[in-house]
């Protein structure tokens, strides 16, 4: 760290010598829904001189713009108005976006819609919130990673400050759908756990992030096996005009990114990113000490404005190191179950624009290996995990416009599932409610296929209203009941030029787990996870830079795995943390399952929400009151183990001028429930999730520092989580060398500092 603080003084020193240069705004506008590139659209930069229009290839330019944060306007006949906000602009290079205009189809008489600011999707009508990447990057306590950012949305909740799982209004961390570029990928963070979609840190590369879409419920038939939610992240193309970088030093990790132009009409991204955590926990002597790398490279070609091919590969390799010099070392370390990790994404995809509409064709392959493992004190092996699962995919996605207000979306998708596992316990290992886990090894080597087909129908009725049809049929082999129906359905209603009111409802269905399989050949006879959600809200502008939304969700669950050998599990209960034998194994599901689990969830959330605009600072408040309650086997309802009933959370900032800007986040949510233990460090069934954490509650603040130079631009910033440390406890466990209680702390203070030199 301390060569590459000397380099960027030297860098600094230097290009201090030049004047100062100024920066590019560029980008490309193109018709949502046929992709047809779009010339003559007017571009200008409120609050200056400065604008522009398209070219014949849908481009544009605006350059000779001082350093700063801007936002642009982009307007066209028969289109809706979109802005453009927070643009950073600097002379290291050019700012780059892509904007989709959606046909304005609203013609009655004195109804024109007042900004521009708030873009939504026209076949997702509800539950949908988009971040730009300086949205994601400021965003306090959010180590600049993608899902971090999710956690001020209404119904999201975080069951640690160090972890990314997402409960998604009273879902479990595997009900989570990640998408990036066009390609499903399973887990997007390090350190995951099998059969969920969690870990402590994202390996997507913000920097080379364009646009994120979250949707918490009630998204389209397109998307398919997955409950909760949506998380669309869409890469940007590399610059064309020469090559640059980036190289960062930030609160966790350090990086190098690389990015140019390979022919005309060719550009690539890279870059590689390493953790230096090892480092400091060696250093500190710490027993635990987590490494781990990401690479990111994407190559696209246009061979003409209608065909381009695009190749994207992520890998993230995880390691954890135990340090058991010493006895507390060697107890810390037996409950700890460590995960060493390789994984990547990887695949091709081809567009093509035709009349009235486009498809994409996309072939890809996911593969993650895990290998997990815990000791005992005397470093015999309580549990091992050598498992892999591989998933290769063939994709193909076509949207047609009928008209000028309806279009219809198709598609289908197959996949060839590799999953592998060879695992062990101890034989007769015994959980602290006093059960005799059934199985103590697996090995298994399994292949499975998996389709699915989806169709969409949208379309404008009578200048108001906005009607979007779907449905999708999958097919799962690793299951007898393996055809399952799923349809959809969304209303929306243009009360006046400020005010909608949005409604949608259909059957949300997902596979159970591979490793939920492999245990007993009666696991096979289990169904498709089913949840049927209702979602009516009403949304309205208060002025241009100012929305607010209130809406009501319901959310009801059957067919989820419920243990036969534990009748108080519900698999929807499991999943987060790191899973090992401070929770009984029982996230695995390694024994004898059927599909009579049930449950819902339902809830009221409040969001407001200002962006930057003429007013140079922005925020988002959200208030969420919800309650979820699942039933297993024995006919016991119980809170849901990640039900938190009411989430707050307030974030904001002032972009001062263009060197200086401040952000803060406060967020506070009810404690979760849980299960006391006895005096012997035994729990009573009866007492299974009986009992709440106190609330919990912490604020962020940051401090951003930009300077520009001549081909150089340099952020600083410091970022303190939980400035007040609180250190509420969020975990209890059964210390067995004190034979007492342990309560977890969760993480207090902690400041750090961010370096970032882009050339």
């Amino acid at each position: 760290m301390k060569k590459i603080l000397v380099l960027i003084f030297y860098v600094l020193l230097a290009t201090m010598l030049f004047g100062q240069a100024r920066g590019i705004i560029s980008g490309k506008v193109v018709d949502k829904t046929t992709q047809e590139v779009l010339p003559g659209v007017n571009i200008i930069v409120p609050g200056t001189n400065y604008g522009t229009s398209t070219d014949k290839n849908g481009k544009f330019e605006i350059s000779s713009l001082e350093p700063g944060n801007y936002r642009i306007k982009i307007s066209f006949i028969g289109y809706t108005t979109v802005t453009k906000t927070d643009l950073m602009v600097n002379s290291a290079r050019p700012v780059y976006i892509d904007v989709e205009l959606v046909p304005d189809v609203i013609e009655l008489e004195g109804v024109t819609v007042v900004s521009a600011l708030f873009n939504n999707d026209p076949t997702e009508l509800t539950s949908t919130k988009t971040f730009s990447y300086e949205e994601i990057r400021r965003a306090p306590g959010g180590f600049e990673d993608v899902v971090r950012a999710l956690s001020v949305l209404p119904g999201v909740a975080r069951q640690s400050a160090g972890r990314n799982d997402l409960v998604v209004r009273g879902g479990a961390p595997s009900e989570n759908l990640f998408v990036v570029d066009g390609f499903v990928v399973p887990n997007i963070n390090h350190f995951g756990n099998l059969g969920a979609t969690g870990g402590p840190l994202s390996f997507v590369n913000l920097d080379f992030v364009q646009e994120t879409t979250f949707s918490t419920g009630g998204f389209s038939s397109k998307y398919g096996n997955k409950l909760s939610s949506v998380l669309k992240i869409d890469l940007r193309n590399g610059r064309s005009d020469k090559l640059g970088g980036k190289a960062t030093v930030s609160a966790s990790q350090f990086g190098l990114n690389l990015e140019g132009p390979v022919s005309n009409n060719s550009s690539f991204i890279f870059s590689v990113r390493r953790s230096y955590l090892d480092f400091i926990f060696n250093a500190a002597g710490f027993n635990f000490v987590p490494e781990y790398w990401d690479a990111l490279t994407k190559y696209d070609y246009e061979f003409d404005t209608r065909n381009k091919l695009s190749f994207l590969f992520i890998g993230a390799f995880d390691k954890v190191k135990f340090n058991n010099e010493e006895k507390e070392d060697i107890y810390d370390n037996a409950r700890i179950l460590g995960s060493n990790q390789n994984q990547y994404v990887t695949g091709v995809s081809y567009k093509h624009l035709f009349n009235k509409g486009f498809y994409t064709l996309g072939l890809s392959r996911n593969f993650v290996d895990y290998d997990g493992f815990q000791k005992d004190t005397l470093q015999n092996p309580i549990f091992t995990n050598k498992s892999s699962e591989a998933e290769n995919a063939l994709k193909f996605d076509l949207l047609y416009q009928l008209s000028d207000k309806s279009e219809l979306s198709i598609g289908a998708s197959g996949t060839l599932v590799e999953f592998n596992a060879d695992m062990y316990f101890p034989q007769n290992y015994v959980t602290t409610f006093g059960e005799v886990l059934p199985k103590n090894n697996i090995f298994t080597e399994e292949t499975y296929t998996k389709s699915g087909a989806y169709i969409q129908y949208s379309n404008m009725l009578f200048n108001r209203i906005r009607v979007n049809i779907g449905g999708r049929i999958d097919y799962f082999d690793g299951i007898n009941d393996n055809l399952y129906f799923s349809p959809r359905f969304s209303l929306g209603y243009i009360i006046d030029e400020v005010t909608n009111i949005n409604f949608s409802t259909g059957i949300y269905q997902q596979n159970p787990s591979y490793i939920w399989l492999t245990a007993f050949n009666q696991n096979k006879e289990l169904k498709a996870i089913r949840a049927d959600q209702y979602i009516l809200g009403i949304e309205r502008l208060l002025r241009e830079d100012i929305k607010v939304k209130l809406e009501g969700f319901y959310k009801d669950y059957s067919n989820y795995p419920a243990s036969e050998t534990r009748p108080y599990i519900v698999l929807a209960n499991t999943g987060a943390g790191y899973q090992g034998s401070d929770d009984n194994f029982s996230s695995f599901g390694l024994e004898r399952l059927v599909s009579d689990g049930k449950g819902f969830a339902r809830g009221i959330e409040f969001s407001m929400q200002k962006k930057s605009a003429e007013v140079p600072h922005y925020a988002l408040l959200s208030v969420t009151y919800s309650e979820s309650f699942f039933e297993a086997l024995d006919g016991v309802s119980r809170a849901g183990a990640y039900d938190q009933k009411w989430i707050l959370s307030l974030s904001g900032g002032y972009i001062f001028n263009k060197k200086w800007e401040a952000a803060f986040k406060f967020r506070y949510a009810t404690g979760s429930p849980y299960t006391p233990y006895e005096n012997d460090g035994t729990q009573l069934v009866g007492n299974f999730l009986s009992q709440r954490f106190d609330p919990i509650h912490s604020l962020d603040v940051r401090v951003d520092r930009k300077w520009d130079f001549d081909g150089f631009a340099l952020i600083t910033y410091v970022d303190i989580q939980n400035i007040y440390n609180n250190t509420q406890s969020n975990s209890v466990r059964w210390d067995y060398y004190k034979m007492e209680v342990e309560e977890g702390e969760s993480i207090g203070l902690l400041p750090s500092i961010g370096v970032s030199l882009e050339f």
